[in-house]
């Protein structure tokens, strides 16, 4: 009788471990005339909701989630700080094996599936080291990537660190945030994992302008950045 009652337990237990939509996921997106792989991470530090999402073709990783919720057996959550605001919202399977319903991102609307994996593996952001004052403050530029993007980048010194956030004003001033500030003497590397990208670049003597070249999907591009007043 132990032996079934413990077998009962067991069984309950995993289960039980089974329910939510905590967990480690893996799926894609069925977007135009192409399969999107993506992972997605989601867990729960005390009562707050934390995920992340890596997409491999882009080679973007460590995106934050933002606005998780889950009620019953339906559930949304949302890619933080990418262009078109994009949102997944779907159901839980009955066995709590699977997700699926629709991925939106700006007018489009593309069905979505994930498969739960195991145990969730959040890619939380980690501190930055505080950078000098002249590296701090307004940056403006514009990328030449086909289109002219006007970008501006804000960094700031916080109690943790340093801090960034690239701003896309043609993309419907979308705040990407970045992920990593290094500083080595006079040059700046910035790792922006939300669209697969960095920036490398050098300050001149006056501390007025970043030059140097932005890299993203194997491509590099020149980038100079010239520091302003904040609106």
């Amino acid at each position: 009788m132990t032996r079934v009652a413990t077998v009962i337990l067991l069984s309950t237990l995993s289960l039980s471990a089974q329910t939510g939509i905590r967990g480690h996921w893996n799926g894609s997106v069925e977007v135009p005339n192409q399969t999107l792989a993506m992972e997605v991470d989601i867990d729960k530090s005390g009562d707050k909701w934390i995920g992340s999402v890596a997409i491999p073709a882009q080679g973007a990783s460590g995106l934050p989630l933002s606005n998780i919720s889950e009620t019953g057996n339906k559930f949304s959550f949302a890619i933080e700080g990418a262009p078109g605001d994009p949102t997944f919202n779907g159901t839980l399977s009955e066995d709590g094996k699977t997700m699926s319903g629709d991925f939106t991102q700006g007018p489009g609307s593309f069905p979505f599936k994930f498969t739960r994996e195991g145990e969730p593996k959040v890619e939380a952001p980690k501190a930055s080291p505080a950078v000098t004052e002249e590296f701090t403050g307004h940056w403006e530029g514009t990328l030449e990537a086909g289109q002219s993007l006007k970008l501006i980048l804000d960094i700031e010194n916080t109690g943790g660190g340093a801090k960034a956030v690239l701003t896309s004003v043609d993309q419907g001033n979308a705040k990407i945030p970045v992920a990593s500030v290094q500083q080595n003497s006079n040059k700046l590397l910035l790792e922006v994992k939300a669209v697969g990208g960095q920036y490398e670049a050098t300050i001149n003597k006056e501390g007025t302008a970043l030059t140097g070249t932005w890299t993203q999907g194997g491509n590099e591009l020149p980038l100079k950045m010239t520091k302003t007043k904040k609106p």
